[in-house]
C-alpha cells in the first residue's frame, strides 16, 4: 500500500511547554518534527494540532506554534484526539484515508488516537522518530503494540519521499534540502 499526499493529514499530538522538556531524547524528537512539519507544507499536507489540558501542561512549545501557527488547534482533556469531539469532527471533516501521527506520549495520547482512527477506518501511520515518551521503555512498548494493532510505521524521511512519489514533484528539491 502506497501513502497518497491527497489522501493523508497530519495530527500534532501535545508538544506541549510543562511536558515535551521531559521527554526522553527530545530535543532530537523537535529536530525530526521540524523537518517533518515543514515538509508537510511544503506538500500542502493538512495539519491538525491538539493540545492537552493547557491549563496544566501549556501551550505548544513555540518551535513547533511557529510552524503550525495557521493550522487548526483543538484544546482536549481525553487522551485520545477523537474523544474530543470538535477534533474528530474536523479529521472527519477532511475526509482522508490516512493520518500521520507524531507527538507525545508514545504509549498514551499518541497510542490511544491511533488505536481510535483504525475503529473509524482512518489508517494510521505514525512517524517513529517523531514521537516519544518519558521512559524509552513506554515507548518502545508501545511501538510494538501499534504495529500489532494494524498501525504503519515510518521515519520522517521516508513518508517525506514516499509522499513525493518522484523526483519531478515540485515540493522535492525543499524537502531534499531539508533532509540533508
Amino acid at each position: 500500500m502506497r501513502i497518497a499526499k491527497d489522501e493523508t493529514i497530519a495530527l500534532v499530538v501535545d508538544v506541549q511547554e510543562r511536558l515535551f522538556g521531559h521527554i526522553f531524547n527530545h530535543e532530537k524528537l523537535l529536530h525530526n518534527m521540524s523537518i517533518l512539519l515543514q515538509g508537510f507544507k511544503h506538500l500542502n499536507i493538512p495539519c491538525i494540532i491538539n493540545e492537552q489540558y493547557k491549563k496544566g501542561l501549556g501551550e505548544t512549545i513555540p518551535e513547533i506554534q511557529a510552524l503550525v501557527a495557521e493550522d487548526a488547534h483543538f484544546e482536549k482533556v481525553t487522551f485520545s484526539c477523537l474523544q474530543n469531539p470538535p477534533t474528530k469532527e474536523a479529521i472527519l471533516a477532511y475526509k482522508k484515508k490516512y493520518a500521520l501521527v507524531m507527538g507525545v506520549e508514545t504509549h498514551v495520547c499518541v497510542m490511544q488516537t491511533c488505536l481510535d482512527l483504525l475503529a473509524i477506518g482512518i489508517q494510521p501511520i505514525v512517524i517513529v522518530d517523531c514521537v516519544g515518551s518519558r521512559k524509552q521503555s513506554d515507548h518502545d512498548i508501545a511501538i510494538q503494540r501499534l504495529a500489532h494493532e494494524g498501525v504503519i510505521l515510518a521515519s520522517y524521511e521516508s513518508i517525506l519521499f514516499e509522499l513525493c512519489v518522484s523526483a519531478k514533484e515540485p515540493a522535492f528539491k525543499a524537502i531534499s534540502q531539508l533532509v540533508k
